[in-house]
């Protein structure tokens, strides 16, 4: 389908094969729904890890031409431990939610609700928006014909470190995170803010 891409989305599409030269880099179509009328040309790019390793990189193609400010915008990657539909599912609705504007538009240290586990028995059910760390500038900064486009890492998170994010800020949680020396593409691994403790109340009964 690569030949259906926008400008904009085959600089990305040929970035990313620039970025992973040794790896496997194909792009689909988005999930279905009403992702078309909002994003006419998205497509999700997907890189296949080498043969010694299990990690796979999913990311948008393009909302350039949908979401730019004065020839600038994003583009969202996901890391993940295998192939799924269920990612091109996640990185539409991101792309969608993102669109959408207003409240919903998406920057550096934000989060998206995903509505689900991102893998099923996962605590992550959120994503924060962050930088790439793992591929650095090499792959955040991507030239399109008429401008930039930023690619940004979206990092599962629970709700719990979502919460701890809103309240002490992203460079908090990062820390966090760094200091659990968490694997970001372990849907098992445990949350680094614990889930708080219910509090059980009993009423005493009359005699």
């Amino acid at each position: 389908m690569n030949h259906q891409l926008s400008p904009a989305g085959q600089a990305v599409f040929d970035h990313l094969r620039s970025v992973f030269p040794e790896h496997e880099t194909v792009a689909e179509g988005p999930w279905p729904g009403p992702i078309r009328d909002l994003v006419p040309d998205l497509h999700i790019v997907r890189v296949r890890p080498r043969r010694d390793r299990r990690d796979w990189l999913y990311v948008t193609a393009s909302l350039w031409h949908a979401t730019q400010r004065h020839g600038h915008a994003l583009d969202f990657a996901l890391f993940t431990p295998e192939a799924s539909p269920v990612h091109v599912e996640t990185l539409t609705m991101t792309a969608f939610y993102h669109a959408s504007g207003g409240r919903h538009e998406l920057d550096l240290g934000h989060t998206v609700p995903i509505g689900r586990p991102w893998l099923p028995g996962s605590k992550c059910s959120h994503l924060l928006v962050s930088l790439p760390y793992l591929w650095g500038p090499a792959l955040e900064n991507c030239r399109v014909p008429e401008g930039h486009t930023r690619i940004l890492w979206l990092l599962p998170i629970s709700k719990e470190e979502k919460r701890f994010r809103h309240a002490h800020g992203l460079e908090a949680l990062e820390q966090k995170l760094q200091d659990a020396a968490i694997d970001p593409v372990d849907p098992h691994r445990s949350p680094v803010i614990p889930a708080p403790q219910r509090r059980w109340w009993f009423i005493k009964r009359r005699a």
